[in-house]
């Protein structure tokens, strides 16, 4: 078992593309799933499992830590009763399918140092522990957990403890000590990684990987949102929705999910928000995977994938004790659900490329079957962007109908830009049973209650914002859902808004997003900076925020957050 878990604001983000760590304030790797994001997981004290890899400084301390910039290389920052401790973290990027390769550098910033280091990888959540370790030439250490493979380098000191390898690491004022950490499914074969070839590869990678996006109102956060989309998004083109499983959203409720899966609708958001700034490669990844799976199952399309394209297994248990007021959930129950909006949402995301002349001829062909697919299935109940019970959503309609006009809109020939918007407007007005006596959209037609989420289809041009029904929702949305300058999804019942759930992220900067389409700047502002401080001294965002406690919940990082906080950063900047 490893250190206790702690309050997810603490949490800091490693990723590679092909999976993510989250490291705690003891410089604990609290949570590993490889050698993929679905994968078990190896360290997992996160929801209770098993597997530690820490570093630690003796004694006393009180922690710190920062990014650097436009990446996800973390620096653990401890300042101790003797001088100050850093430890250097990152998976090498980008990242190999089959092998995770953990850097980290221990350096005596001020003062000598000694710092305790754990390392224990314990495969399937905890159940098979490190076995048969084993010293080699060079000191590199060797073991088995389940089926696969470890090497641990940089600790030829380090001694056996039954199922883990112990190391105190002495360093002088200005030394430094590296650890490398690979774990594979297939054999480790060839020389260990050199510490500084592997660190120079992964800061040049880096460095190529996020743009400037000097456009936006606030470029270095700008910047991070980008690095965490980019961790997220694995070399297949699929950005997973979170990093994690099983964080509850609310305390013993039993909403605990597995998000480590690719969400159409996320992907899209991701995409779009990229698209904002230029043709960034994030853009192209969010398109061929989309298309990829349009043109697989069309009308069928799931509205979430594994990384590599194939279905979500179904929801189970793991008999975990799950993060504290959580429980332990593999798989999602999503993986039977119909999604009607996440047609809309490729259409805008295709849309938003073709602005860039970013669609080929495949791509074309998925936009084309994605049309399909609205005309076949848009009169049909869905689940809904909150994946809730099949009704006929306003918000699912609309999307599609912001879809449809906005491909009509991109180049599209005469011919099938008629037919595309003379399909928008008949959505439309069949969704006029969604319009509330107050005139404003209400969330569907046997549910008079306002919904954050109709204030997308005004962003993405379903209507014009100066419509009426547009005009008033903002309004409606902005006098029951928010709150403290933070935005809830709906009201559950009459409980007061805090006490049903937390404020949705990307509520509020979809709030940012209206008020700067309804030429409010000031406004836009105000709920755009609220939002952006809510997450910890990691600059994370989950999906929800509790506003009294000032505390996240749920899965970390939440893509959609990320990617809407991107957007706003750079819609706000100008007129777009």
């Amino acid at each position: 078992m490893g250190s206790p878990p702690h309050v997810l604001r603490e949490y800091a983000l490693l990723a590679d593309g092909e999976r993510g760590a989250l490291i705690g304030p003891r410089g604990d790797i609290a949570w590993l799933c490889a050698p993929r994001w679905d994968s078990d997981a190896v360290f997992s004290s996160l929801v209770g499992g098993g597997g530690s890899y820490a570093v630690t400084p003796a004694g006393r301390f009180v922690w710190g830590g920062y990014y650097e910039p436009g990446t996800l290389i973390w620096r653990s920052r401890w300042v101790t009763d003797t001088g100050i401790v850093e430890c250097r973290e990152a998976l090498a990027f980008p990242g190999d399918r089959h092998r995770t390769v953990v850097l980290r550098r221990i350096v005596a910033v001020a003062g000598d140092a000694r710092v305790e280091v754990v390392c224990a990888p314990a495969a399937r959540f905890g159940r098979e522990p490190l076995r048969e370790p084993r010293r080699g030439d060079g000191g590199c250490w060797e073991a088995r957990s389940g089926e696969l493979r470890m090497r641990w380098t940089g600790a030829p000191d380090a001694r056996v403890d039954g199922d883990r390898l112990l190391l105190t690491c002495d360093l002088p004022e200005g030394g430094h000590r590296d650890l490398v950490l690979e774990i594979a499914d297939t054999p480790l074969g060839g020389v260990p990684p050199d510490p500084d070839l592997a660190w120079a590869g992964t800061e040049a990678a880096w460095a190529g990987a996020v743009p400037p996006l000097d456009a936006s109102i606030a470029p270095r956060d700008a910047r991070h949102a980008y690095a965490v989309l980019r961790g997220l998004t694995g070399s297949g083109g699929g950005m997973v929705a979170a990093a994690t499983m099983g964080l509850p959203e609310r305390a013993a409720q039993g909403r605990d999910y597995d998000y480590r899966y690719v969400w159409i609708r996320d992907q899209c958001y991701a995409g779009q928000a990229v698209a904002v700034d230029g043709p960034h490669p994030l853009l192209d990844d969010a398109v061929r995977f989309v298309a990829e799976r349009v043109l697989a199952d069309g009308p069928e399309l799931k509205p979430a994938y594994t990384v590599t394209g194939g279905a979500v297994p179904d929801q189970r248990p793991l008999d975990l004790p799950g993060y504290p007021g959580g429980r332990d959930v593999l798989g999602n129950h999503v993986n039977a659900q119909f999604q009607l909006d996440a047609f809309g949402e490729a259409l805008l995301l295709f849309a938003a490329a073709a602005r860039h002349d970013r669609l080929d001829t495949e791509h074309r062909q998925a936009l084309r079957a994605t049309v399909a697919a609205i005309e076949t299935r848009w009169g049909d109940p869905d689940a809904g962007i909150w994946e809730l019970d099949d009704r006929r959503w306003a918000h699912s309609r609309l999307t599609c109908v912001a879809g449809l006009r906005a491909i009509a809109g991109a180049g599209a020939a005469p011919g099938d830009a008629a037919r595309w918007s003379a399909l928008a407007d008949a959505i439309l007005a069949d969704t006029a049973d969604c319009v509330h006596p107050s005139g404003r959209w209400q969330r569907a037609p046997d549910d008079p209650r306002v919904d954050a989420a109709l204030l997308l289809p005004a962003i993405r041009g379903a209507l014009p914002a100066a419509d009426a029904r547009s005009v008033a929702t903002v309004a409606a949305v902005q006098e029951e859902l928010a709150e403290e300058g933070y935005v809830y999804r709906f009201r559950q019942d009459a409980r007061p808004l805090g006490e049903a759930e937390g404020a949705f992220g990307l509520c509020g900067f979809l709030m940012a997003l209206a008020a700067h389409q309804q030429g409010d700047p000031v406004a836009a502002a105000t709920w755009f900076e609220r939002n952006r401080a809510a997450c910890g001294p990691p600059g994370l965002f989950s999906e929800e925020y509790d506003v009294a406690q000032r505390q996240l919940r749920g899965n970390l990082p939440q893509a959609f957050v990320h990617a809407l906080m991107l957007e706003s950063s750079l819609r706000l900047a100008s007129d777009r």
